[in-house]
């Protein structure tokens, strides 16, 4: 049995009380408005959520992964956008900083970021760079002590609102993924603008964009490591950021079930709440079943990358199992409910749409099979 230590069932417990105490209850306003949570998100800041598991030194929380994971899942219980937005702070912008950059680069902007003074956001994606990075077509010309960039991204978590953008652009594209860097782009630099912000299924108040460099000048010392390691920096970034949405599926999944057994036991059909049809009882079982296997998943990732140990393939099982744990039990809690389920009023319908976009970010369920093959394989 996994049992959680006394530091990550405080921060759990913390985290909890402030998800469903000050997130929960504006969560289907903000999910109509598609407003962003400052507010919120400011308050994270300051309980040390947006840097949890950076070192004091450099204004984080200093606790480990697996308290990381288990907070966020509290969090995403409440509302998932609101989770998005910590888990890339976390996961995608301050973990490579720490991981691969300078001290001077640490020094420079891992307090802001770990402390919600400042916002990050991870630019990756590209039109036709999504399942496949390496084919990054943003590119980077070193000029004296600058690069010049020059290209979009796209899909991009937190746009509109970051501070900094890990950026990752490519010295030749036609080497694909052999010659991609990465740097620490400030958003308030001459060449740099948000493009389209998306309008999307689920996750509203969670802003996702366009972002355009056009002969945006970085610093060589904004480089993230040495040139054309930018590709490894972000394969090892990923696999933090699987955990993350791991944590924020499981949180779906966990308010999806216990709105479904809540409904079941209220519910009267023929005369008896519908917690006593068996068909009914069958789903419930099922999906306690898949939270729970997803959860173990998800603890085991944490506790391993915390260690240092070499986990993508783990980082990918609890991604999976989680994600899909998550469409899952939103599907058939949305079942449970019957008609109600498919009325704005009720909150499995914004569980429903939320859950979907766990598949397919950070890395698609068939990506994950791949990396998760691959390791048996090799």
């Amino acid at each position: 049995m996994f049992e959680l230590g006394a530091e990550q069932l405080q921060i759990q417990s913390l985290a909890r009380d402030f998800a469903r105490g000050e997130i929960l209850p504006g969560a289907m306003e903000r999910d109509q408005t598609h407003e962003f949570p400052a507010d919120i998100i400011r308050q994270l800041g300051e309980m040390g959520f947006l840097g949890m598991f950076m070192p004091p030194e450099y204004g984080g929380a200093g606790v480990d992964l697996l308290s990381y994971v288990v907070a966020l899942e509290q969090i995403c219980y409440a509302d998932a956008g609101v989770g998005v937005v910590m888990s890339v702070n976390n996961s995608l912008v301050c973990w490579p900083i720490l991981a691969f950059g300078t001290e001077d680069q640490r020094q420079r902007y891992l307090a802001d970021v770990s402390t919600g003074a400042k916002l990050g956001c991870y630019a990756l994606t590209e039109a036709n760079a999504g399942s496949d990075a390496g084919a990054q077509r943003t590119r980077c010309v070193r000029d004296g002590d600058d690069y010049v960039l020059n290209g979009t991204k796209m899909w991009i978590t937190n746009g509109p609102q970051a501070d900094i953008a890990i950026t990752y652009a490519n010295l030749d594209p036609d080497q694909r993924h052999k010659t991609v860097c990465a740097f620490i782009v400030e958003t308030d630099s001459p060449g740099f603008k948000v493009g389209k912000v998306e309008e999307k299924l689920g996750i509203t108040c969670s802003s996702t964009s366009e972002l355009i460099y056009e002969d945006l000048r970085v610093p060589v010392a904004n480089r993230i490591s040495e040139e054309k390691e930018g590709f490894r920096i972000a394969m090892s970034t990923l696999d933090g950021g699987r955990i993350g949405i791991a944590a924020q599926s499981l949180g779906i999944a966990q308010r999806a079930f216990d709105l479904a057994v809540a409904y079941a036991k209220e519910r009267e059909a023929f005369g008896k709440p519908i917690g006593k049809q068996q068909a009914i009882q069958w789903m419930i079982a099922d999906m306690a079943c898949r939270i729970e296997s997803a959860r173990l998943l998800t603890y085991k990732a944490a506790e391993l990358k915390g260690r240092g140990v070499a986990a993508s393939h783990a980082c990918s099982m609890a991604k999976l199992m989680a994600s899909e744990a998550a469409n899952f039990c939103a599907d058939r809690a949305l079942q449970i409910h019957g008609g109600y389920g498919y009325s704005k009023e009720y909150e499995v319908e914004r569980l429903y749409r939320d859950a979907r976009i766990t598949t397919i970010y950070e890395g698609t369920s068939e990506i994950q099979r791949m990396v998760i093959a691959r390791n048996f394989l090799q």
